[in-house]
């Protein structure tokens, strides 16, 4: 498998984030839905990597510059046909790693509170994320989880 960095231009991948914002919006309320769209995932603030297994796009990940310390966790998905498959796994070690070397010292997301959501905040846990109060510009949500680790 490999990742690299994307610049979104890909029909592929927009295909793919289309369905996560299709996806997200299926699930949980307007109101509690923070996936950035394809703009705000190009502005940048915003790293983006794709992970591909030979030819085929199986995932994808971003980090969104809060401050010069902190950065948010954004779109994590893998293919619906690939989870539990470790892809999620080695996509977010990347982005941790990526991040210190970024010069970032706090890692922070927000995922929903829902049981659809409990495997991304398994695996987060999994990662040392622990449980914090909505940051950034986040307000409590009963729709949306809040974890954050030090680098």
């Amino acid at each position: 498998m490999n990742i690299s960095v994307d610049d979104l231009s890909g029909s592929e991948i927009i295909d793919f984030l289309d369905a996560h914002v299709k996806e997200m919006r299926s699930i949980t309320p307007l109101e509690s839905k923070h996936a950035l769209d394809l703009e705000g995932l190009r502005k940048p603030e915003v790293t983006f990597w794709t992970i591909k297994d030979g030819e085929a796009l199986v995932g994808c990940g971003a980090i969104k510059r809060l401050d010069a310390d902190h950065a948010e966790i954004k779109s994590m998905r893998t293919d619906p046909s690939r989870k539990r498959s470790g892809i999620a796994s080695k996509l977010l070690a990347h982005i941790i790693a990526e991040a210190r070397l970024m010069g970032y010292s706090r890692l922070s997301l927000e995922t929903g509170a829902t049981d659809f959501f409990a495997p991304a905040r398994a695996l987060y846990e999994k990662f040392g994320f622990e449980y914090c109060a909505p940051f950034a510009d986040y307000k409590e949500d009963p729709n949306s989880a809040f974890m954050t680790r030090l680098l």
